[in-house]
């Protein structure tokens, strides 16, 4: 009989605790055992009591307790878990888990485990778009930690917005993802022993010393991408291109400017099992840069002569001698999407196409959700809903091993 999946399930202070016994009762339902760990706060939203009578487990909340820190010390509770999981997640606590600190027995055993974290925010609008907040996500995202939500509409503070914490099906989908990840079929890692290169951000083409061309991409979805495929046990290659984001832990990062520099480090980079050009390239340059900057003397503006980049994805898909065993591409549309992705996806000679709508009013380039439409060479496709881009690496992730498990790549 397999094991439960064990769930270090942190408590903080936020009106959304009233969901959490919902959420222990259908994960339990799901082979979940949790053991419960309270901030000072929650106690104030939901009863230890009643979260001791639908986990089966004591509800633990005193970094001090003799006893429990005699019987399950918080660095023992933070390495036998299977996954850590914070709901709500509130903003002082995500403040306090981005600044490393453990003044509470939740924030110690946040600090102390080596395990997966996932958190599920819930507050005020204002407080999820306040900067600070919005900076100690990105500190968290760049650690490792995983997140699902913050949902938009009514909050119970009577504004509308983002930052109501998600709905407890969704957070059990999130840790069955963040497990999943983890394990194959066999307990260990899905992609263990595959090799993967992954483009992201933009390129940058110059015009002059001080110019050039370029795009919004801000490389959040091809970092994420890598850091699931690393975090499934993958060797990843990570080709960027200029963001301001971090490097993703556990990933061999390099980094250029242009699209000929991109191409030249992919293919320096071949032989690999799986290539997914996630980047963002300039499809054309300037066909030479200038030596001196451009002035503007009042003279008519200069003519740029533009010639054609290389095409990665298309260069990768036809590869004579290293083509990669799944070759999958990003489609960037505005219009008449799908007719437009499945178009380049025949034309590049890919696998996959991920069509993403990046139109002015989506919110894709530099923000933290995305919604794709995934499209196969056999001419299947689906849709998913919008989430955030770390659950579309992972969903992309969990696809690319259950189809690499059948020995099927192509």
């Amino acid at each position: 009989m397999k094991p439960p999946v064990k769930i270090a399930l942190i408590i903080s202070g936020g009106i959304a605790a009233y969901k959490i016994p919902e959420l222990i009762r259908r994960g339990r339902e799901r082979g979940m055992d949790f053991t419960c760990i309270m901030t000072e706060a929650a106690s104030r939203f939901v009863a230890p009591l009643a979260l001791a009578a639908v986990s089966g487990n004591r509800v633990l909340d005193d970094l001090f307790s003799l006893t429990d820190e005699v019987e399950m010390g918080h660095i023992r509770l933070s390495r036998e878990s299977d996954l850590v999981v914070v709901a709500p997640a509130t903003a002082d606590i995500m403040a306090r888990m981005a600044t490393g600190q453990a003044n509470d027995l939740a924030t110690a055993v946040l600090l102390a485990t080596n395990r997966p974290v996932l958190i599920a925010p819930a507050m005020n609008p204002a407080m999820w778009e306040h900067p600070a907040t919005q900076r100690n996500v990105e500190r968290l995202r760049q650690d490792g930690v995983a997140f699902v939500g913050p949902a938009s509409g009514d909050m119970a503070c009577g504004e509308t917005g983002s930052g109501r914490m998600a709905e407890p099906g969704e957070v059990l989908d999130a840790i069955l993802d963040q497990i999943r990840r983890c394990e194959g079929p066999s307990g260990t890692h899905p992609l263990a022993a595959r090799h993967a290169i992954v483009t992201s951000g933009p390129t940058h083409e110059a015009i002059d010393p001080v110019r050039y061309i370029a795009n919004h991409s801000s490389g959040r979805q091809g970092h994420a991408i890598a850091r699931a495929l690393a975090d499934a046990g993958a060797r990843v290659t990570l080709v960027s291109g200029p963001v301001t984001i971090a490097d993703p832990k556990g990933v061999d990062c390099r980094h250029v400017v242009t699209a000929r520099e991109m191409l030249e480090a992919v293919e320096t980079a071949l032989p690999a099992d799986i290539a997914i050009c996630a980047a963002a390239v300039a499809d054309w340059r300037p066909q030479s840069e200038e030596r001196n900057k451009l002035k503007k003397d009042g003279s008519a503006p200069p003519s740029i002569r533009m010639v054609e980049n290389p095409d990665i994805l298309a260069r990768l898909a036809g590869h004579p001698t290293n083509r990669p065993e799944l070759v999958i591409g990003f489609a960037a549309e505005t219009e008449r999407h799908e007719e437009h992705a499945r178009a380049k996806l025949t034309r590049k000679g890919c696998d996959w196409i991920l069509m993403n709508d990046v139109g002015a009013t989506s919110g894709v380039f530099g923000g933290s959700h995305n919604r794709v439409m995934l499209l196969r060479a056999d001419g299947t496709g689906e849709t998913w809903e919008l989430m955030e881009k770390s659950r579309v690496a992972q969903r992309l992730v969990d696809a690319i091993a259950a189809r690499l498990a059948d020995g099927d790549g192509l």
